[in-house]
């Protein structure tokens, strides 16, 4: 099964909200309903909430034909750029649906800039990757040179073949890539 990554339903983080909020905006997770992340990211764009839907396309067989498939890289998540005011948390909370914000109490806990930005960077270059399993342990190394340049992620070996796992931490989810033919440096942890 051959995946590569699409990049969908991606709005600018210009207006965020109501534009009252003074707040600075931040990146959440939410969850949504079973195969309804498309739909929640496209009613938050319309709504004019920035959103993040990272796909990965897929050849699936039909009992007569093959046909490429976009599916969501994180099933039943969609990521939202906002201020965490209770005006725009209670607009993303109303789109149907979406189930929760990710994170402590149902709030949300915002995630970091740079592991959004990592995901992003994958969706625009259309590397081949796959979904991952969550990992938190091992190397953390950062990829030097290259249209890939500065991703950071940990480096597993999968079938002897070297492999860049790019996770976000909050959701436990992550995706892998192989990265035969890039330089790759370690990232002293702190």
């Amino acid at each position: 099964m051959s995946l590569s990554f699409s990049n969908a339903c991606v709005a600018k983080p210009a207006a965020c909200g109501t534009g009252m909020q003074s707040a600075e905006p931040f990146w959440f997770a939410v969850q949504t309903r079973p195969r309804h992340e498309k739909r929640v990211s496209l009613d938050l764009t319309e709504k004019g909430i920035p959103c993040f839907l990272p796909l990965h396309r897929e050849k699936r067989q039909w009992s007569d034909r093959w046909q490429w498939v976009e599916w969501p890289l994180f099933a039943h998540y969609v990521f939202v750029r906002i201020a965490g005011t209770p005006e725009l948390r209670v607009r993303v909370l109303r789109t149907n649906g979406v189930i929760q914000f990710v994170g402590a109490s149902f709030h949300g806990t915002p995630i970091p800039d740079d592991q959004i930005e990592n995901v992003r960077t994958l969706t625009d270059q259309r590397v081949l990757l796959s979904p991952h399993e969550f990992l938190k342990v091992g190397e953390r190394v950062r990829i030097r040179g290259g249209a890939l340049n500065g991703i950071e992620g940990v480096l597993a070996a999968v079938k002897n073949d070297r492999t860049l796992v790019v996770s976000v931490d909050l959701i436990q989810k992550s995706v892998s890539i192989r990265i035969e033919g890039f330089e790759v440096e370690c990232v002293n942890s702190i």
